[in-house]
């Protein structure tokens, strides 16, 4: 990976987000390393606050989970120099993104249906989620991204499909360095 932190260290907040299996996570995790900077989960995060993501959707409802969204972006806007990976609909809340935007810089990491769906399929606890407690799981990721597609073109789009999560974290890097030197 390739050392830009000293480049970039005026920099706001750096979000990343998009479909779940996209790599957000991964990618960021690197990034934060890559550019020295504390990484944070938002779905980690709500569930050490709140419980697994699946019981407050069970018990509490969509809307109660998407008040604590809310409730974190607007934390994480008050705070800077992280990397912030978002949950895949986070950002579809202008309440949400005009608290993350206002302190950050978002990109939204992309795959096709078919790669999120083989990321997904790989990991059990991922595909127990509620949005992909259906019948076919594959045609639900069809669909979800076609309803969130218009929110997540809002943001600069960089492709996952094919590529190591090192890859994503340096083209991030790059984008974020190139941004910086275009607002000096």
């Amino acid at each position: 990976m390739t050392d830009v932190s000293a480049d970039i260290e005026a920099t706001p907040n750096i979000v990343i987000t998009g479909f779940m299996g996209t790599g957000k996570t991964t990618a960021g995790r690197l990034l934060a390393e890559l550019l020295d900077r504390e990484f944070v989960d938002t779905d980690e995060v709500l569930e050490q606050l709140h419980g697994s993501i699946t019981d407050i959707f069970e018990n509490e409802g969509e809307d109660a989970f998407r008040e604590m969204e809310r409730a974190l972006a607007a934390e994480l806007a008050g705070q800077d120099d992280l990397v912030i990976a978002t949950g895949g609909r986070m950002l579809l809340d202008p309440a949400n993104v005009a608290a993350l935007t206002r302190t950050g810089r978002v990109f939204c990491l992309v795959a096709s249906p078919e790669e999120i769906y083989d990321r997904l399929a790989a990991d059990d606890e991922r595909m127990k989620r509620p949005l992909l407690s259906v019948a076919d799981p594959r045609q639900r990721i069809g669909e979800l991204l076609a309803e969130r597609e218009v929110g997540y073109l809002a943001f600069p789009q960089v492709s996952t499909a094919g590529r190591t999560s090192a890859e994503v974290a340096d083209e991030l890097a790059v984008l974020v360095r190139s941004n910086s030197a275009e607002a000096d």
